[in-house]
């Protein structure tokens, strides 16, 4: 279920925001629950976003390196205990270190929520205590959508300080961003350390639920289900693409930012498992589409 299941935050700041989403997916017929999770080290606070998952549902396990009040190398092993359909345990593992001589303000690069290509600014202060001979000597992104300018260093009795602007292009893709800086400094010991960069870039269009659940239909049942479509803009719904003809769609007219779309699906004859991806077409310029999945049993 889970893709990954160890996250190293690398060399960070003091207060600056770590957190690390472990996404799982329930990849099984019945509903899966989480039931708690827990942390081996108080360094690391773990949440889960949605503890109930109905077939092809995800949510994460969110792990969140406490930088404010530890210091140092740490590690810790997130256990995540799940008690439906039965019980289980799974054990994450997070790993960090945490430097006292550095700090962002503010604390990481948030654009927050964007629009579909829209270009975003946002100024850092990056401060260096102690040794005033400390300098940047690159700034490295791993992501081609952003764009990373530093200034010229100031330096005081002991500290150095630099000015940066991180520009998140208009290339940007929809969905949540979830990525990170490397700066790299003349420090020896510690040559880079890491700054993480989040937000959303809000889809054109969308469909919800992503995941539509049919539940155990009988043969030559009908099972009736809406779906909400909703778009930045005005649009109209072209088609919608199935390969399963046991689905109908009753196709909205006209051009709007809101649209609900009727989906029926008819039980065959024989016994089957569903699992069938849906896409639906809208006149928005690129033919943009949005998809959801739906499953079900027939009986």
């Amino acid at each position: 279920m889970f893709s990954e299941t160890k996250h190293d935050f690398r060399v960070v700041g003091r207060g600056t925001k770590a957190e690390y989403k472990f996404e799982f997916r329930n990849l099984y017929e019945e509903t899966v629950h989480v039931q708690g999770v827990r942390s081996s080290c108080g360094c690391t606070t773990p949440t889960v976003s949605d503890d109930t998952l109905e077939t092809h549902e995800t949510s994460s396990i969110v792990a969140k390196l406490n930088t404010s009040t530890f210091i140092g190398q740490k590690a810790a092993t997130v256990t995540v205990v799940f008690d439906r359909p039965y019980y289980a345990e799974v054990q994450l593992q997070v790993s960090g270190f945490i430097r006292t001589d550095v700090t962002f303000d503010p604390p990481e690069v948030d654009f927050g929520q964007c629009k579909n290509g829209e270009v975003k600014e946002q100024d850092i202060t990056i401060t260096h205590r102690g040794n005033t001979n400390w300098r940047l000597t690159d700034v490295r992104s791993h992501c081609d959508d952003f764009a990373v300018k530093l200034e010229s260093p100031i330096v005081q009795s002991n500290m150095v300080q630099y000015k940066m602007r991180v520009r998140m292009k208009e290339t940007m893709s929809e969905g949540e961003i979830r990525e990170r800086l490397t700066l790299v400094s003349n420090d020896t010991k510690f040559p880079t350390i890491e700054m993480s960069i989040s937000g959303m870039v809000r889809p054109t269009i969308s469909v919800s639920p992503a995941a539509v659940s049919l539940g155990t239909t009988e043969s030559g049942q009908t099972v009736s289900k809406r779906l909400l479509v909703r778009g930045e803009e005005p649009f109209q719904i072209q088609e919608v693409v199935c390969s399963d003809d046991r689905f109908e769609f009753e196709i909205p007219e006209g051009k709007k930012k809101l649209h609900f779309l009727e989906m029926k699906f008819t039980g065959g004859e024989n016994p089957d498992r569903v699992a069938q991806r849906i896409q639906i077409v809208t006149d928005l310029p690129g033919d943009k589409s949005a998809e959801c999945v739906a499953t079900g049993t027939v009986r």
